[in-house]
């Protein structure tokens, strides 16, 4: 499938106040609501996010939770019902500032990030540029920028670069790279090593 310029949504995704950037995939199943998709990043089948920003060129594997529900767990009760009220009762509305809270502890995640199967994020948490979060890990704390984090939970066990390497790919910012200059620099992309990349096309 060839994707374009608008983004592509599977019809049974539901997407609620949502803005997605070009080349975008939203995939089957997906529930996102109030998130931002960058550029060239994807979700995949049966996964949800809310209250979240994502950066350019993200891979997101299927079943994937970013940001979810949270409960007012310092209240005599933590049941929906508390904030949830229209729900349960003629004449109730919901609370509107138990929602404002939610949106108060969003989820940002940095440019090309590989995020995998079965991975929870939790409120608040923000994933760095080019890092990597393994199958499975409930995230709960920052990620750094070219961290690989594993495990339940998350612990950062690696850098994908070292420092010097990884703050040169962050000057260098190629994800803000217009479209033709991605496709001129495809083949140094797959070739190239990293060291070589950057020599090549600076940063």
């Amino acid at each position: 499938m060839r994707l374009r310029e608008t983004p592509t949504i599977d019809p049974t995704a539901r997407v609620a106040n949502c803005v997605l950037g070009r080349y975008t995939e939203v995939g089957a199943g997906c529930d996102l609501a109030e998130v931002e998709l960058g550029d060239y990043s994807y979700i995949s089948r049966s996964s949800e996010a809310i209250y979240t920003t994502i950066g350019k060129f993200c891979s997101i594997a299927a079943d994937v939770r970013i940001n979810p529900g949270n409960h007012p767990h310092w209240r005599a009760s933590q049941s929906h019902f508390t904030y949830r009220a229209s729900y349960y009762f003629d004449g109730e509305e919901d609370e509107t500032a138990f929602f404002d809270w939610r949106r108060g502890q969003p989820v940002t995640i940095g440019h090309d990030v590989w995020i995998g199967h079965g991975v929870v994020i939790l409120p608040g948490v923000t994933i760095g540029t080019g890092a990597i979060v393994g199958a499975g890990a409930v995230v709960r704390k920052d990620v750094g920028a070219y961290e690989i984090a594993v495990g339940v939970p998350s612990r950062t066990v690696k850098r994908r670069f070292p420092e010097a390497v990884a703050e040169r790919l962050l000057a260098l910012a190629w994800w803000d790279w217009p479209h033709e200059r991605l496709h001129a620099a495809l083949q140094d992309f797959r070739a190239l090593s990293v060291e070589a990349f950057l020599e090549r096309h600076g940063g």
